[in-house]
Protein backbone atom coordinates (compact mmCIF):
# COMPACT_ATOMS: atom_id res chain seq x y z
CA UNK A 1 0.00 0.00 0.00
CA UNK A 2 2.89 2.39 0.75
CA UNK A 3 4.11 2.00 -2.94
CA UNK A 4 0.64 2.86 -3.95
CA UNK A 5 0.91 6.06 -1.42
CA UNK A 6 4.05 7.35 -3.19
CA UNK A 7 2.05 6.95 -6.84
CA UNK A 8 -0.55 8.72 -5.48
CA UNK A 9 1.45 12.04 -4.03
CA UNK A 10 3.45 11.83 -7.31
CA UNK A 11 0.16 12.14 -8.76
CA UNK A 12 -0.65 15.44 -6.25
CA UNK A 13 2.83 17.27 -6.59
CA UNK A 14 2.79 16.85 -10.83
CA UNK A 15 -0.63 16.41 -12.22
CA UNK A 16 -2.77 18.65 -9.53
CA UNK A 17 0.10 20.79 -8.77
CA UNK A 18 -0.61 20.79 -5.65
CA UNK A 19 1.72 22.63 -3.28
CA UNK A 20 4.91 21.01 -1.26
CA UNK A 21 2.82 21.77 2.12
CA UNK A 22 -0.36 19.86 0.77
CA UNK A 23 1.35 17.05 -0.37
CA UNK A 24 2.71 16.24 3.34
CA UNK A 25 -0.11 16.83 4.84
CA UNK A 26 -1.76 14.18 2.45
CA UNK A 27 1.24 12.16 3.61
CA UNK A 28 0.82 12.38 7.17
CA UNK A 29 -2.59 10.93 7.07
CA UNK A 30 -2.30 8.29 5.03
CA UNK A 31 0.59 7.14 6.48
CA UNK A 32 -0.91 7.33 10.14
CA UNK A 33 -4.03 4.76 8.32
CA UNK A 34 -1.13 2.01 7.30
CA UNK A 35 -0.16 2.77 10.79
CA UNK A 36 -3.11 2.05 12.47
CA UNK A 37 -4.22 -0.65 10.10
CA UNK A 38 -1.07 -2.58 10.79
CA UNK A 39 -0.54 -2.06 14.39
CA UNK A 40 -3.96 -1.61 15.78
CA UNK A 41 -6.46 -2.95 13.55
CA UNK A 42 -4.95 -6.13 11.80
CA UNK A 43 -1.61 -6.47 13.64
CA UNK A 44 0.53 -7.35 10.38
CA UNK A 45 3.28 -5.78 8.37
CA UNK A 46 2.45 -2.32 5.85
CA UNK A 47 3.85 -4.52 3.14
CA UNK A 48 1.25 -7.27 3.64
CA UNK A 49 -2.64 -4.97 3.69
CA UNK A 50 -4.59 -5.80 1.12
CA UNK A 51 -6.11 -2.53 -0.71
CA UNK A 52 -9.23 -4.55 -1.37
CA UNK A 53 -9.43 -5.73 2.82
CA UNK A 54 -10.30 -2.01 3.73
CA UNK A 55 -13.74 -1.68 3.87
CA UNK A 56 -15.89 1.15 5.80
CA UNK A 57 -15.62 -0.37 9.14
CA UNK A 58 -11.83 0.08 9.14
CA UNK A 59 -12.26 3.67 8.21
CA UNK A 60 -14.84 4.39 10.96
CA UNK A 61 -12.30 2.64 13.83
CA UNK A 62 -9.31 5.01 12.13
CA UNK A 63 -11.53 8.20 12.85
CA UNK A 64 -12.56 6.44 16.55
CA UNK A 65 -9.00 6.25 17.24
CA UNK A 66 -8.28 9.84 15.76
CA UNK A 67 -10.74 10.91 18.12
CA UNK A 68 -9.08 10.16 21.10
CA UNK A 69 -6.35 12.69 20.64
CA UNK A 70 -7.44 14.76 17.59
CA UNK A 71 -10.57 17.48 17.23
CA UNK A 72 -13.00 16.84 14.30
CA UNK A 73 -11.32 19.09 11.78
CA UNK A 74 -8.30 16.85 11.98
CA UNK A 75 -11.00 13.62 11.49
CA UNK A 76 -12.49 15.31 8.78
CA UNK A 77 -9.02 16.26 7.55
CA UNK A 78 -8.03 12.55 7.52
CA UNK A 79 -11.23 11.87 6.26
CA UNK A 80 -11.28 14.02 3.23
CA UNK A 81 -7.43 11.96 2.48
CA UNK A 82 -8.96 9.18 2.31
CA UNK A 83 -11.64 10.05 0.15
CA UNK A 84 -9.22 11.35 -2.76
CA UNK A 85 -6.98 8.71 -2.29
CA UNK A 86 -9.72 5.81 -2.72
CA UNK A 87 -11.06 7.94 -5.66
CA UNK A 88 -7.89 7.98 -7.10
CA UNK A 89 -7.40 4.06 -6.75
CA UNK A 90 -10.40 3.69 -8.40
CA UNK A 91 -9.39 5.61 -11.00
CA UNK A 92 -6.45 4.03 -11.91
CA UNK A 93 -8.12 0.83 -10.93
CA UNK A 94 -6.14 -0.24 -7.70
CA UNK A 95 -9.60 -0.30 -6.00
CA UNK A 96 -12.57 -1.38 -7.00
CA UNK A 97 -14.87 0.84 -4.20
CA UNK A 98 -13.98 4.15 -1.81
CA UNK A 99 -14.74 2.94 1.43
CA UNK A 100 -13.94 6.23 2.36
CA UNK A 101 -17.07 7.78 0.97
CA UNK A 102 -19.89 6.09 3.08
CA UNK A 103 -18.66 7.41 5.93
CA UNK A 104 -20.11 10.74 7.70
CA UNK A 105 -17.36 13.69 7.87
CA UNK A 106 -17.28 14.98 11.51
CA UNK A 107 -18.85 18.72 11.83
CA UNK A 108 -16.01 20.39 12.90
CA UNK A 109 -17.14 23.82 15.20
CA UNK A 110 -17.25 26.90 12.93
CA UNK A 111 -14.54 28.78 14.24
CA UNK A 112 -13.64 32.52 13.28
CA UNK A 113 -10.31 33.57 11.45
CA UNK A 114 -7.93 34.84 14.31
CA UNK A 115 -6.74 38.50 12.60
CA UNK A 116 -4.77 41.01 14.06
CA UNK A 117 -5.69 44.51 15.33
CA UNK A 118 -3.56 47.42 13.50
CA UNK A 119 -1.69 48.47 16.40
CA UNK A 120 -0.59 44.47 16.46
CA UNK A 121 0.17 44.10 13.09
CA UNK A 122 1.85 47.79 13.15
CA UNK A 123 3.68 46.46 15.82
CA UNK A 124 4.95 43.43 13.40
CA UNK A 125 5.58 45.12 11.11
CA UNK A 126 8.39 47.45 12.96
CA UNK A 127 9.98 44.45 14.51
CA UNK A 128 12.94 43.53 12.02
CA UNK A 129 15.12 46.35 13.25
CA UNK A 130 18.52 47.49 11.67
CA UNK A 131 19.84 47.64 8.27
CA UNK A 132 21.79 43.75 7.70
CA UNK A 133 20.39 41.14 4.84
CA UNK A 134 18.57 39.15 7.44
CA UNK A 135 16.58 42.30 8.97
CA UNK A 136 15.72 43.70 5.82
CA UNK A 137 14.66 39.90 4.32
CA UNK A 138 12.06 39.33 7.49
CA UNK A 139 10.99 43.01 6.70
CA UNK A 140 9.89 42.14 3.62
CA UNK A 141 8.42 39.15 4.28
CA UNK A 142 5.99 40.52 6.80
CA UNK A 143 5.07 43.46 4.68
CA UNK A 144 4.51 41.39 1.75
CA UNK A 145 2.21 38.89 3.52
CA UNK A 146 0.46 41.77 4.82
CA UNK A 147 0.39 43.25 1.93
CA UNK A 148 -1.06 40.56 -0.34
CA UNK A 149 -2.62 38.34 1.76
CA UNK A 150 -0.53 35.48 -0.05
CA UNK A 151 -0.73 31.83 1.17
CA UNK A 152 2.99 31.30 2.92
CA UNK A 153 3.42 28.30 -0.14
CA UNK A 154 2.67 30.98 -3.08
CA UNK A 155 5.19 33.61 -0.93
CA UNK A 156 8.14 30.99 -0.81
CA UNK A 157 7.32 30.16 -4.24
CA UNK A 158 7.92 33.62 -5.71
CA UNK A 159 11.12 34.21 -8.00
CA UNK A 160 12.02 37.69 -8.79
CA UNK A 161 10.40 37.78 -12.14
CA UNK A 162 7.16 37.34 -10.51
CA UNK A 163 7.22 40.42 -9.34
CA UNK A 164 6.62 44.23 -10.99
CA UNK A 165 8.58 46.63 -8.40
CA UNK A 166 7.71 49.37 -10.03
CA UNK A 167 4.09 48.70 -10.90
CA UNK A 168 3.61 47.02 -7.51
CA UNK A 169 2.20 44.00 -8.67
CA UNK A 170 2.57 40.28 -8.52
CA UNK A 171 2.27 36.90 -10.19
CA UNK A 172 1.34 34.01 -7.92
CA UNK A 173 0.51 30.70 -8.48
CA UNK A 174 -2.52 29.68 -6.31
CA UNK A 175 -4.02 26.03 -5.37
CA UNK A 176 -4.15 23.82 -8.61
CA UNK A 177 -1.67 25.77 -9.96
CA UNK A 178 -4.25 29.46 -10.58
CA UNK A 179 -2.35 32.30 -11.39
CA UNK A 180 -3.42 35.40 -10.45
CA UNK A 181 -1.86 38.83 -10.01
CA UNK A 182 -1.86 40.49 -6.77
CA UNK A 183 -0.85 44.32 -6.05
CA UNK A 184 0.64 45.58 -3.11
CA UNK A 185 1.51 48.89 -1.57
CA UNK A 186 4.80 51.41 -1.08
CA UNK A 187 5.61 49.89 2.38
CA UNK A 188 6.11 46.64 0.78
CA UNK A 189 7.79 48.10 -2.23
CA UNK A 190 10.25 49.91 -0.29
CA UNK A 191 11.20 47.19 1.67
CA UNK A 192 11.55 44.50 -1.53
CA UNK A 193 14.21 47.46 -2.50
CA UNK A 194 15.87 47.48 0.51
CA UNK A 195 16.01 43.76 0.30
CA UNK A 196 17.39 43.24 -3.13
CA UNK A 197 20.86 44.40 -2.09
CA UNK A 198 21.05 41.81 0.76
CA UNK A 199 19.71 38.95 -1.55
CA UNK A 200 22.58 40.12 -4.23
CA UNK A 201 25.12 39.65 -1.24
CA UNK A 202 23.67 36.39 0.09
CA UNK A 203 23.44 34.63 -3.27
CA UNK A 204 26.91 36.00 -5.04
CA UNK A 205 28.07 34.00 -2.00
CA UNK A 206 26.28 31.15 -2.42
CA UNK A 207 26.66 30.84 -6.13
CA UNK A 208 30.62 30.85 -5.18
CA UNK A 209 30.43 27.92 -3.06
CA UNK A 210 28.20 26.15 -6.11
CA UNK A 211 25.32 25.99 -2.85
CA UNK A 212 21.81 27.24 -4.86
CA UNK A 213 21.45 26.62 -8.74
CA UNK A 214 22.34 29.78 -10.69
CA UNK A 215 19.32 29.68 -12.79
CA UNK A 216 16.82 30.28 -10.39
CA UNK A 217 16.30 33.77 -8.30
CA UNK A 218 13.87 33.30 -5.56
CA UNK A 219 12.56 36.33 -3.88
CA UNK A 220 13.43 35.25 -0.33
CA UNK A 221 16.70 32.96 0.35
CA UNK A 222 17.99 32.31 3.58
CA UNK A 223 22.27 32.62 4.67
CA UNK A 224 23.14 30.11 1.96
CA UNK A 225 21.00 31.70 -0.89
CA UNK A 226 19.16 28.58 -1.03
CA UNK A 227 15.36 29.59 -1.68
CA UNK A 228 12.95 29.73 2.24
CA UNK A 229 10.75 27.00 3.32
CA UNK A 230 7.12 27.49 4.33
CA UNK A 231 8.53 26.60 7.99
CA UNK A 232 11.28 28.99 7.38
CA UNK A 233 8.78 31.85 7.45
CA UNK A 234 6.53 30.32 10.52
CA UNK A 235 9.94 30.08 12.13
CA UNK A 236 10.63 33.81 11.28
CA UNK A 237 6.87 34.84 12.03
CA UNK A 238 7.14 32.71 15.74
CA UNK A 239 10.56 35.04 16.62
CA UNK A 240 9.08 38.71 16.15
CA UNK A 241 5.53 37.44 17.51
CA UNK A 242 7.51 36.63 20.66
CA UNK A 243 9.36 40.17 20.43
CA UNK A 244 6.27 42.07 20.22
CA UNK A 245 4.50 40.09 22.95
CA UNK A 246 1.53 39.60 20.11
CA UNK A 247 -1.07 37.32 21.46
CA UNK A 248 -0.05 33.57 20.81
CA UNK A 249 -1.24 31.43 18.09
CA UNK A 250 -0.25 33.79 15.07
CA UNK A 251 0.81 31.99 12.32
CA UNK A 252 1.27 33.17 8.65
CA UNK A 253 -2.14 32.49 7.61
CA UNK A 254 -3.46 34.57 10.23
CA UNK A 255 -2.22 37.69 8.07
CA UNK A 256 -3.99 36.46 5.49
CA UNK A 257 -6.89 36.48 7.53
CA UNK A 258 -5.53 39.98 8.86
CA UNK A 259 -5.44 41.67 5.14
CA UNK A 260 -9.06 39.76 3.87
CA UNK A 261 -10.66 41.23 7.77
CA UNK A 262 -9.14 45.29 7.09
CA UNK A 263 -10.21 45.09 3.71
CA UNK A 264 -13.33 44.67 4.20
CA UNK A 265 -13.59 46.84 7.10
CA UNK A 266 -11.96 49.74 4.74
CA UNK A 267 -15.21 48.89 2.17
CA UNK A 268 -13.80 46.72 0.38
CA UNK A 269 -16.11 44.00 -2.31
CA UNK A 270 -16.17 41.08 -0.88
CA UNK A 271 -15.63 39.60 -4.69
CA UNK A 272 -12.32 41.46 -4.71
CA UNK A 273 -11.42 40.07 -1.94
CA UNK A 274 -12.04 36.72 -3.07
CA UNK A 275 -9.90 37.53 -6.04
CA UNK A 276 -7.31 39.07 -3.95
CA UNK A 277 -7.06 35.31 -1.91
CA UNK A 278 -7.46 33.53 -5.01
CA UNK A 279 -10.82 31.78 -3.63
CA UNK A 280 -12.55 29.61 -6.11
CA UNK A 281 -15.70 29.83 -4.26
CA UNK A 282 -17.35 32.60 -2.62
CA UNK A 283 -18.48 30.82 0.27
CA UNK A 284 -15.07 30.24 1.14
CA UNK A 285 -14.44 34.45 0.96
CA UNK A 286 -17.26 34.62 3.44
CA UNK A 287 -15.14 33.13 6.22
CA UNK A 288 -13.46 36.48 6.51
CA UNK A 289 -16.76 38.66 6.83
CA UNK A 290 -16.48 38.34 10.63
CA UNK A 291 -16.78 41.12 13.04
CA UNK A 292 -15.53 40.70 16.65
CA UNK A 293 -17.26 41.15 19.49
CA UNK A 294 -16.07 44.67 20.55
CA UNK A 295 -17.65 45.94 17.06
CA UNK A 296 -20.80 44.27 17.72
CA UNK A 297 -21.63 45.64 20.89
CA UNK A 298 -20.39 49.09 19.98
CA UNK A 299 -22.97 48.76 17.24
CA UNK A 300 -25.72 47.38 18.92
CA UNK A 301 -24.71 50.55 21.73
CA UNK A 302 -25.13 52.83 18.76
CA UNK A 303 -27.69 51.65 17.03
CA UNK A 304 -30.53 49.58 18.93
CA UNK A 305 -32.95 52.40 20.48
CA UNK A 306 -33.23 50.07 23.48
CA UNK A 307 -29.32 49.50 24.16
CA UNK A 308 -29.00 51.80 26.65
CA UNK A 309 -32.33 51.84 28.87
CA UNK A 310 -31.44 48.06 28.62
CA UNK A 311 -27.36 48.48 29.39
CA UNK A 312 -27.14 46.12 26.09
CA UNK A 313 -24.82 43.58 25.94
CA UNK A 314 -21.01 43.66 27.36
CA UNK A 315 -19.73 45.25 30.96
CA UNK A 316 -21.39 48.04 32.04
CA UNK A 317 -19.17 51.03 31.88
CA UNK A 318 -19.62 54.28 30.09
CA UNK A 319 -18.39 54.02 26.31
CA UNK A 320 -15.88 57.02 25.38
CA UNK A 321 -15.92 58.12 21.85
CA UNK A 322 -13.35 55.31 21.46
CA UNK A 323 -15.11 52.73 22.96
CA UNK A 324 -17.90 52.67 20.54
CA UNK A 325 -16.96 54.02 17.30
CA UNK A 326 -16.51 50.99 15.55
CA UNK A 327 -12.12 50.23 15.06
CA UNK A 328 -11.15 51.45 11.96
CA UNK A 329 -7.28 50.91 10.51
CA UNK A 330 -5.35 53.89 10.57
CA UNK A 331 -4.25 55.10 7.12
CA UNK A 332 -0.78 53.56 6.81
CA UNK A 333 -2.58 50.27 7.44
CA UNK A 334 -5.10 50.96 4.48
CA UNK A 335 -2.00 51.35 2.81
CA UNK A 336 0.03 48.52 3.45
CA UNK A 337 -3.09 46.59 2.87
Amino acid sequence: MRALIVRFLAHLEGERALSPHTVRAYEGDLLRFVEFLSVDYWNQPPEAIDLAAIDVVAVRSYLAALAKDHGRRSQGRALSALRTFFRWACRVGEAAANPAQRVRTPKAPQLLPRHLRPGEIEALLAAPAGEEPMAQRDRAVLELLYATGLRVAELVGLDWRDVELKERVLRTLGKGGKERMVPFGRPAQAALRAWRGGWTALRERALAGRRAPASEEPLFVNLRGERLTDRSVRRILDRYVDATATASGVHPHTLRHTFATHLLECGADLRAIQELLGHSSLSTTQRYTHVDIERLQAVYRDAHPRARAQGGPGPETTATPADSAPADISPASAQKA
